[in-house]
């Protein structure tokens, strides 16, 4: 057979998917068949899934729950807000009246590269209106509705009004395309733990157990896993959702980032220290 003949890619696919399955199971089997025989790698297969998985996930699994909204006071004069915006490095920031639950509008991070133009600040005059959507809404629907809106950021309200948390487009895209970063994220080998300004450390799951003992001064064993990760996925026995604890060995460890398939990131509390032995008096 010539080359000409051979079937491409698009036809062998296609040949698969003519097996018409009957339900979801059946078509990720054919997508993983179609895989195990090379019909296309493993970040088109992820991508799949994580688009089927969409339509099932809903926004209270991925938004960033209200007690970690790096948020802004109206009120707030601008030599207090500046420091919040350089240190959180978002570029969107809710805008409250005092109480988490009344969000008057979003920020612009950019907006206050117009600051050496204006003659008056007054905050409320910058803000952009603020979407709110049910902790019930999937994502599909979601990213939807952020692209015909053009907005990135949406605040979460539970059955009560009350503020959940909020959710941005890159969290919605994360769960279909994996982690996103940008030129904010730490990304170096030495920025793989990294001491926030609220005394706790971040650490990517990708740190090796090794540096994580050199920086703990612990001594988890690098034998069955190679970082801290695999570390916490065993103890688990599964992918923890954010913000849950786990203890290990006296070391605790918090999701800030994770997804249904992958943990990115923990916010680890900083070692205890060790109290001094004394001998007693002679």
């Amino acid at each position: 057979m010539d080359a000409d003949s051979k079937p491409g890619f698009f036809e062998r696919l296609t040949s698969f998917l003519l097996r018409e399955p009957e339900d979801r199971e059946q078509l990720l089997a054919v997508l993983h068949s179609a895989y195990e025989r090379n019909l296309m790698d493993a970040d088109a297969l992820t991508i799949i899934e994580g688009a089927l998985a969409a339509s099932e996930t809903r926004v209270t699994d991925v938004m960033i729950p209200r007690a970690q909204m790096d948020v802004i006071d109206v009120d707030d004069p601008m030599d207090e807000i500046l420091p919040v915006v350089i240190e959180a490095a978002h570029s969107r920031f809710p805008v409250v009246d005092g109480d988490r639950d009344n969000v008057l509008g979003i920020l612009l991070a950019k907006d206050l590269l117009r600051l050496h133009t204006e003659e008056a600040f007054d905050l409320r005059d910058w803000l952009r209106p603020a979407v709110f959507i049910p902790e019930s809404k999937r994502l599909n629907v979601l990213l939807r509705e952020f692209r015909v809106s053009r907005n990135h950021m949406a605040i979460v309200v539970n059955e009560y009004g009350g503020v959940a948390g909020l959710v941005t487009i890159e969290d919605v895209l994360e769960q279909i395309v994996g982690d996103i970063e940008d030129e904010y994220d730490f990304d170096e080998a030495h920025d793989n733990i990294r001491l926030d300004s609220a005394g706790r450390y971040r650490v990517k799951a990708r740190t090796e157990i090794e540096d994580f003992n050199a920086a703990f001064s612990t001594h988890f064993s690098d034998e069955e896993f190679d970082t801290v990760g695999g570390l916490v996925l065993r103890q688990l026995g599964r992918v923890p959702k954010r913000n849950e604890v786990i203890d290990i060995d006296g070391m605790r460890f918090q999701v800030l980032r994770a997804d249904s398939r992958r943990l990115y990131t923990l916010l680890v509390d900083p070692p205890a220290p060790r109290a001094r032995s004394t001998d007693a008096a002679a």
